[in-house]
């Protein structure tokens, strides 16, 4: 008997030693930045947490199978070269990234794997290229786009009837293609921008002791030779001056985009359709509540963890092959399952409009149907599509 259990444990430590997957976490972070609120600065572990807390939730349904996973984090500077760090893991046999880095760094790591046995999740980047001429057959994106944050708040604001926007947006590049998304949804939805503002970027100080007064007296001149319009739609992924639009805009108007009311992939009051669980587990792992790249993030792992455990298998090209599947789906709490486009690999999913402590509405909204399905009104389309996955 002793020996007969010997050789059970043994087989069964050599399965789970088989079934190990590591999965890197690659975050470029800024140091030092200032925000226009300190309430605003980002916690240390934002993106990490979210990765950490899929990681937990992957061995407890991984155990049942003989999985074990793992995380490997790597921070980098934005402008840091992350080959060698990318090299340095798949060494050690990590064959899954999520990536929270610019647009450019994933195309980076997407040609770098080309030809390799790697699946590459993008969980930061917004930017239509990616999901467009910039596409990657190794590429699966879980951070929504811009284009589908834009259409989920274009839809918001058709069915108030609030038409007529005055777009403010900003003079720095991130802006200005976030203004584009805007403009676009507007175009596609049958709103109009009645008027547009750019502020320019100057480098000032964002936080200083005379900033109350100069911001009061700044922004309704600012806003002042608008047209009339239904509501200010901002355009400032940069954090420059959005913030301080609510309140002080020369009509009272409501504000939304980057300020006010806010298209996001999650929100940390959100609960519905069983959030209140991740929400629970992941305050108890991290100390706070969950954010928008901290859902990103920890459902790229999920996606991994899912399909592992349901091909039974490490392989990634076994593993890839099932989340490509169309028959593919995750749980996450958004109300219902959550797909990915075979045309660009992007995760289908809804978007929450949030103010700074609630969740106000959900879109896809009701009315804006869909032959195939109604989350594919947010962003690009099948038909609208230029990408071509055999790159």
């Amino acid at each position: 008997m002793l020996a007969c259990l010997m050789a059970c444990t043994h087989l069964t430590a050599a399965a789970v030693a088989a079934d190990k997957i590591s999965i890197g976490y690659l975050q470029a972070v800024e140091k030092g930045r200032l925000t226009i609120s300190v309430l605003d600065q980002p916690p240390k572990n934002l993106g990490l947490a979210g990765a950490e807390v899929g990681i937990n939730d992957n061995n407890t349904t991984g155990r049942f199978v003989g999985q074990e996973f793992s995380l490997d984090d790597v921070k980098l500077s934005p402008d840091e070269n992350m080959i060698p760090a990318l090299d340095k893991l798949y060494e050690q046999g990590v064959r899954f990234f999520v990536l929270d880095v610019s647009a450019d760094n994933v195309l980076k790591a997407a040609d770098h794997f080309k030809t390799g046995d790697v699946v590459i999740f993008n969980a930061g980047a917004r930017d239509n290229t990616l999901r467009n001429e910039d596409c990657r057959s190794n590429v699966i994106h879980t951070a929504p786009s811009r284009a589908i944050l834009a259409d989920g708040l274009a839809q918001y604001l058709i069915w108030k009837k609030w038409r007529d926007w005055f777009l403010v947006f900003g003079s720095n590049p991130a802006d200005q293609a976030w203004a584009g998304s805007l403009r676009r949804a507007a175009t596609r939805y049958g709103a109009r921008i009645v008027s547009e503002k750019e502020y320019v970027d100057t480098g000032g100080a964002r936080q200083t002791d005379s900033g109350h007064a100069q911001v009061q007296k700044q922004m309704p001149v600012f806003s002042q030779d608008a047209e009339d319009h239904d509501v200010v739609v901002v355009a400032d992924e940069s954090e420059v001056f959005g913030t301080y639009l609510p309140y002080r805009t020369w009509l009272p108007r409501p504000v939304t985009g980057s300020a006010g009311l806010q298209p996001v992939s999650w929100h940390p009051a959100f609960e519905g359709w069983g959030a209140a669980q991740i929400q629970n587990r992941f305050a108890k792992h991290a100390g706070r509540r969950m954010q928008g790249i901290d859902m990103q993030a920890w459902t790229a792992i999920r996606i991994v963890g899912e399909a592992a455990t349901r091909t039974k298998s490490a392989d990634p090209a076994k593993i890839d092959a099932y989340i490509k599947d169309p028959g593919f789906s995750i749980a996450a709490f958004k109300g219902q399952k959550i797909t990915l486009r075979d045309w660009n690999l992007q995760l289908r999913q809804p978007v929450l409009l949030a103010d700074g402590r609630n969740v106000v509405s959900v879109s896809p909204q009701a009315g804006f149907l869909h032959q195939f399905s109604e989350l594919d009104t947010l962003g690009y389309d099948r038909p609208e599509t230029n990408c071509k996955l055999n790159k």
